[in-house]
């Protein structure tokens, strides 16, 4: 009976983990969703005024980041929805099944933007964003909502405009037993073996040149 608690902590921990990370690699500058899982999907009014909240931080960061404007905060109230199938292709990326419905996450983002202009301006330099908390609710029709948050601080290093290297950083986890357990032994393997490194790296680089153009107008506009 133990072994088999254990093995379902384990693996609730993974599907958390799985669920989680696409916010860890993105809060290292905006909690941007990836377009693949996004994509071909009718959006609801909910998650359309997601969408456009989330649009309203990128442009901001996205004008810090390449018109050097280095005055002042970014903060953005992000709030990001995803629907079962979404995750079902989310962790299937870690070879495992999401056996939950939907789930919703929100961090409230801070940001300096003279960090940003660092970033893009040094020849190396490694930025350790703020630490930032991020709750989030796991439906289920069996079991009801599941509620727990966590606290990360994400470092990256950038050269010449890049992010080369990067690290989550996770801290304090609030959540019930199993999937405290199971996050905390997760992350704390991400802390030493730094897991989430090459996703955090290809987030934040995609996001300053893609991301960032899908957008151009509207940050180009405002200089």
């Amino acid at each position: 009976m133990a072994a088999t608690k254990k093995r379902g902590a384990l693996r609730t921990g993974l599907l958390v983990l799985g669920m989680t990370m696409a916010v860890a690699a993105n809060s290292a500058i905006a909690a941007e969703p990836d377009k693949s899982i996004d994509a071909d999907v009718n959006l609801t009014p909910q998650e359309t005024a997601e969408k456009e909240a989330r649009k309203a931080c990128k442009v901001d960061i996205c004008k810090a980041l390449h018109s050097k404007d280095a005055s002042g905060d970014i903060a953005c109230h992000v709030i990001k929805s995803w629907r079962k199938e979404q995750l079902v292709k989310l962790v299937g990326k870690l070879k495992v099944t999401w056996p939950y419905d939907g789930a919703q996450c929100a961090m409230q983002l801070s940001v300096k933007r003279d960090d940003l202009v660092r970033a893009m301006t040094e020849p190396k330099v490694e930025i350790e964003f703020q630490k930032h908390t991020v709750t989030c609710t796991i439906a289920s029709e069996k079991k009801g909502a599941t509620d727990f948050k966590f606290d990360l601080t994400p470092k990256v290093t950038f050269e010449n405009g890049k992010a080369t290297k990067a690290r989550a950083n996770w801290g304090k986890i609030e959540a019930p037993t199993l999937i405290k357990s199971a996050m905390w032994t997760a992350t704390a393997a991400d802390n030493t073996v730094n897991l989430l490194s090459s996703t955090i790296v290809t987030e934040v680089n995609d996001f300053v040149s893609r991301r960032c153009d899908e957008v151009k107008d509207q940050w180009a506009a405002q200089h």
